[in-house]
């Protein structure tokens, strides 16, 4: 007996999957049936994905909402539909997309339409992947122009920072001593030391 199976992926774990998930249940797929990645589309390294393809066989089907949900790497997406398709030989059927329907047009004519639409929307789930990469980029940089800080908190040193320093270098204290002191951690003291001596080295060649 053919199995019917669904996939479901989303990028990051604050994205829903109900969308995806009513969409497979609407179709019939059991719910132990669907597999589900929270992981980006870019290559097909995805643990759920490579345990579907485990378990599918010749005459199962496989149920997907939408192109951009089985990957967004426009040859990845046709190697992967090949091998579903032809090398497994399961039908696999895109949702939002009744073109993408292998059980349909099994002819010549239906075949090249239904590759050709593939070959479309892989690459304009691919270009969308591309274009939310540079969004992102702009955005970033949009925010650095306004003064918006990104990665962790800047540490800044205690107004006697060079007291703790002379005090450490006699062997008056321990690096961790300093740096506990100082409010921060063995590393970032020593960085901040690092930082200190070239500002001060800096310093005497301007004023020579």
């Amino acid at each position: 007996m053919n199995n019917v199976y669904g996939y479901v992926r989303v990028s990051s774990i604050d994205q829903n999957e109900d969308r995806q998930i009513i969409a497979l249940k609407s179709k019939g797929v059991a719910e132990q049936n669907i597999f589900m990645d929270k992981l980006s589309g870019k290559d097909f390294q995805r643990p759920q994905y490579k345990e579907l393809v485990q378990k599918l066989k010749n005459g199962d089907l496989l149920y997907v909402l939408s192109i951009d949900r089985l990957g967004r790497n426009y040859k990845e997406i046709l190697e992967q539909w090949r091998i579903l398709t032809k090398e497994i030989e399961v039908d696999v059927c895109v949702i939002d997309m009744p073109l993408l329907d292998t059980r349909n047009g099994k002819d010549l004519m239906g075949t090249f339409i239904a590759d050709l639409v593939l070959q479309i929307l892989s690459f304009v789930a691919e270009n969308e992947r591309d274009n939310i990469k540079k969004r992102q980029a702009q955005g970033i940089a949009a925010a650095k122009l306004k003064g918006v800080k990104f990665g962790r908190p800047e540490c800044n040193t205690p107004p006697d920072f060079a007291k703790i320093i002379k005090e450490w270098e006699r062997g008056h204290i321990t690096a961790v001593n300093a740096a506990e002191i100082s409010g921060m951690s063995k590393a970032t003291f020593y960085r901040k030391i690092r930082e200190y001596n070239l500002l001060k080295s800096t310093e005497n060649r301007l004023k020579k």
